[in-house]
């Protein structure tokens, strides 16, 4: 009996079919090649050295972070193919430009503040310090830019000289701290009944759900830490153009006459105001660094060195293992949520784990806890401040790091560090909880739809959001979020060695300074990374250099540390681009400032409780 013949349509089918399979392999086959390529590259080539008189470029690109947030894999892709990256991370800034101050084959310093998307003014602060640093060797920085803002311009003026396009602009604004309010638009437009539960008329938090702007307490509190912040920029700025920060201010004040003074060129109205040293071409700016450098005729430009390239030359140099003890550093950047969550989030379960990690670690001495976070869920904030607890209640001691923010959970989950570090610029405090809880009657009610039923107890279904609150359960909630508070402010107390109605007098949600917050007790000294680093390395009784910092992070698989690694290398990269293989887009977020309130309220409750309580500060800048 013969087989049937197929009819069109299973002959199409199939056809597809076996075009989707032909381009899977096809795909792996070029990834495998490409793998191939790079083995064999390493192996060959024997390694690249770094040539002499070389300008370290640093340019950072996209957000300035303390942890990569982007996967590790797209990364490494994204370098092999010369695409911008999403995020640099400072302890690589740092660790590059405090190497390259005693390093002969580096000449000079060149900033690209360009392509640099986001920064906190206490990470600036760090990076004044390191180039500092590397100043004092003797060596020269220089700055470049098509065109900045005013986080753009602090790094470039850092450097001895700052240049700038004939065509660019240099834009001061000051610092601003605007939010969208939905009590209208919630309450009014939709019917949604926003319960709002919280300790301190300063915790502002969640006021866009019920107000049309900020409160006065809002608005003064706001003022207060940001005027600091701003003086503090201006003072900078100031010193290291020598330039009186008041005639800032006015220059600022006076944006729109100052402008039509010099008929709305405004690179040379920066030109005018001495916060430039000159305005030349991208080409100029180049012919400038061949004469005081070497030419590299391979790029047609002067001899140079990119961040990545040069870190891999410096891993390169490093012994593959280091036997000394360690003082661990363990990153809490972003949001504190409960969970297992992903570098760029802090959350209660993996954050916990990395602190676990530290302390059951017999090389790990002491550790540093580095936070940049405005907080998050309480819960998970007190299951990571319990680990710290942990630590040092088996000798290691533990020194907190704010980095631009450590507030409200942030603070919560530094508080029980033997010390705590922040840069005068470090936004803090916020010390206070709320909870939050939107019933939906009304809305339903709009659309002609009711709600009703029975029972068996006075509070059953009291946490169904399209009931009305009952009164007896919103004051119930109430008493969990003062109870919260208090919890707060006695760890605090305990922790400073104050009593509550102190701690009391500074907290009621109010955001400060760092420099405010050491003022007030909250803070021990204000300082960096490196200079927490150094205090955990005293504590447990190493010397100056008789020990290593190693980062606690989620380890990568070998397979992954190997194309991270290998994309370093600047013949790997060359080679990526001569074999013309596509690159891969990538869909890593652009700034980090997309998480939302909407967002954290989205997230579920933690601790069992049918409400979210949560310890959260909307102060990042």
């Amino acid at each position: 009996m013969s087989k049937s013949t197929p009819g069109p349509l299973m002959r199409f089918l199939r056809g597809i079919w076996n075009s989707i399979n032909f381009a899977r392999r096809l795909v792996l086959n070029l990834a495998f090649l490409f793998i191939v390529a790079i083995l064999l590259i390493v192996i060959f080539s024997g390694g690249v050295k770094l040539s002499d008189r070389n300008a370290l470029v640093i340019a950072p690109q996209g957000q300035v972070v303390e942890q990569f947030s982007a996967d590790p894999m797209e990364r490494a892709m994204a370098r092999a193919f010369g695409q911008t990256q999403p995020e640099t991370q400072l302890r690589d800034l740092l660790r590059a430009i405090d190497a390259a101050a005693t390093d002969a084959r580096i000449e000079r310093l060149v900033i690209r503040p360009d392509q640099m998307t986001g920064i906190g003014y206490a990470t600036l602060q760090e990076l004044s310090r390191a180039i500092a640093k590397f100043k004092k060797s003797g060596k020269q920085v220089v700055a470049y830019a098509d065109g900045m803002d005013q986080k753009q311009y602090y790094l470039a003026a850092l450097a001895d000289e700052v240049y700038l396009h004939p065509d660019g602009a240099v834009i001061g604004e000051g610092i601003a701290r605007y939010r969208a309010y939905f009590r209208e638009g919630l309450q009014e437009k939709l019917g949604a009944n926003v319960h709002l539960f919280r300790v301190g008329e300063f915790k502002s938090a969640m006021e866009p759900y019920i107000l049309d702007g900020p409160s006065e307490e809002s608005r003064e509190a706001d003022l207060f830490w940001m005027n600091d912040l701003w003086q503090r920029f201006l003072a900078d700025i100031g010193s290291f153009r020598g330039i009186d920060p008041a005639e800032l201010q006015a220059q600022i004040d006076d944006f729109a006459t100052q402008v039509k003074s010099v008929g709305g060129d405004l690179a040379q109205l920066a030109l005018r105001q001495k916060l430039v040293d000159g305005l030349m071409t991208q080409d100029q700016f180049r012919e400038l660094m061949i004469e005081r450098g070497v030419e590299d005729t391979d790029i047609q430009s002067f001899r140079q060195v990119a961040l990545d390239d040069y870190l891999g030359f410096l891993d390169r140099d490093t012994l593959p293992i280091d036997t000394r003890p360690k003082v661990a550093v363990v990153v809490a950047q972003g949001e504190i949520a409960d969970g297992d969550l992903p570098p760029g989030a802090v959350g209660g379960v993996s954050t916990s784990k990395l602190l676990r990690e530290a302390r059951e670690d017999e090389d790990v001495k002491a550790v540093v806890l580095r936070v940049d976070s405005p907080g998050g869920g309480v819960f998970p904030s007190e299951q990571i401040r319990r680990e710290v607890e942990l630590l040092r209640a088996v000798g290691k001691p533990v020194i907190a790091s704010m980095g631009n923010v450590a507030a409200s959970g942030g603070y919560w989950i530094s508080m029980d560090a033997d010390m705590i570090y922040a840069e005068p610029n470090t936004i803090t405090g916020s010390i206070g909880i709320f909870g939050m809880f939107m019933t939906f009657p009304e809305t339903l009610a709009k659309v002609g739809v009711r709600v009703d039923g029975v029972g068996t107890t006075r509070i059953a279904g009291a946490f169904d959001p399209t009931r009305a609150l009952n009164p007896v359960v919103g004051e119930a909630i109430q008493e969990v979020i003062n109870h919260g508070y208090r919890q707060f402010i006695g760890k605090v107390a305990a922790a400073r060695e104050k009593s509550p109605e102190a701690i009391d007098e500074v907290a009621r949600g109010r955001v400060w300074s760092g420099a405010q917050a050491e003022a007030f007790g909250l803070v021990d000294e204000l300082g960096g990374l490196s200079d927490a680093i150094t205090e955990a390395a005293r504590r447990a009784g190493l010397a100056e250099d008789g020990y290593a910092v190693r980062y606690v992070e989620k380890t990568l698989s070998p397979f992954e540390q190997f194309v991270v690694n290998a994309s370093r290398d600047a013949m790997v990269q060359g080679m990526a681009s001569r074999l013309g293989l596509p690159a891969r887009v990538l869909d890593a977020p652009a700034l980090r400032e997309a998480r939302s309130t909407l967002r954290m309220l989205e997230s579920r409750p933690e601790g069992g409780k049918p409400f979210k309580v949560v310890a959260y500060c909307f102060c990042e800048l």
